[in-house]
């Protein structure tokens, strides 16, 4: 295809390593999409429901969670679909809006995961000041910006995309992504690239910000057992999530960018979709299994409904 404007559709060909094992992947994947909506639904519930959990700390979690449903609207669907599917296509305008939606997703977890270092921060750190320095005010303007700045980064990429002449429709992955649509331009993709870095550099940013605000922490943390306490109870589940989602993200950058053409099929696959399955599963059970609150809360609700349950029954 010569330019842009012809590029009607993109074939997906990541699915042809999938053709003996439709069936099961669809089972699995319908499996893993329902566990994603049950645990994440579960916990933001929980949250909403539970006066006591109106925190700054658990409406962060909340957030997340929501990040996370969001997510997998974007990838899921399409996907199970595609596996029943004879051909995988996609059109050139649904491309684009599930780069915009999964780009999204991973740029405002990263976002929320640099609040939620900065209230355990502040929480431990700071403690008289929290309260103040953590208003409602302030914990929705931060919330906000944690979801309208990745907004518009992913906006101005998937503008600057829009605007290249394409030389080819195949995509070699199970969805669509931003860096394979770039690799099909037929000229100078340089103002591309350049974004591109700076969406890294960027985001790389945030990273060394958790790590100087734990490194705070730890320090601290050494001086008392109460410290400890705090810190096990608040931040370790909070690094869990760290570390799940930036090795999952290192492998995709890594695998989008340098990876070697002699991988097998299903390899590139996996490697291309684990941060989309991994963080949303992980990310709510971590935080419902450590956080005591949230357990003792989902384990009072998981009770209460069975009672209820063992009563109509009777009834």
């Amino acid at each position: 295809m010569s330019n842009r404007s012809n590029v009607v559709l993109f074939s997906l060909s990541g699915f042809s390593a999938t053709a003996n094992y439709k069936i099961t992947l669809f089972s699995l994947t319908l499996l893993c999409y329902c566990l994603i909506v049950v645990v994440n639904v579960s916990l933001i519930l929980t949250i909403i429901l539970d006066q006591n959990l109106h925190e700054p700390m658990y409406v962060f979690i909340c957030s997340l969670c929501i990040n996370g449903l969001y997510g997998s609207i974007g990838f899921y669907p399409k996907f199970v679909f595609d596996l029943l599917s004879k051909i995988q296509v996609i059109s050139y305008e649904g491309c684009l809006l599930q780069v915009f939606v999964i780009y999204s997703n991973v740029y405002i977890d990263y976002s929320i995961l640099v609040l939620m270092a900065y209230d355990r921060y502040v929480a431990i750190c700071r403690p008289l000041e929290y309260h103040s320095v953590m208003s409602v005010r302030r914990i929705a303007v931060l919330i906000s910006l944690s979801w309208l700045v990745p907004l518009c980064c992913v906006v101005i990429g998937i503008t600057l995309t829009s605007t290249l002449k394409l030389c080819g429709s195949k995509i070699d992955k199970l969805y669509c992504e931003n860096w394979s649509i770039v690799k099909l331009a037929c000229g100078s993709t340089r103002t591309n690239d350049i974004f591109g870095l700076i969406i890294i550099a960027f985001y790389c940013t945030h990273f060394l910000l958790i790590a100087c605000s734990y490194v705070q922490l730890v320090k601290l943390a050494l001086k008392s057992r109460e410290g400890k306490r705090k810190f096990t109870q608040t931040c370790v589940p909070h690094l869990f999530c760290l570390f799940n989602v930036s090795v999952a993200l290192l492998f995709d950058v890594m695998y989008s960018r340098y990876g070697s053409a002699s991988l097998p099929q299903s390899v590139k696959n996996f490697m291309g979709i684990q941060f989309l399955i991994i963080p949303p599963i992980l990310n709510p059970i971590i935080y419902g299994l450590i956080l005591t609150k949230i357990r003792n809360k989902i384990i009072y609700l998981c009770v209460m409904t069975g009672q209820r349950l063992k009563l109509r029954v009777k009834v």
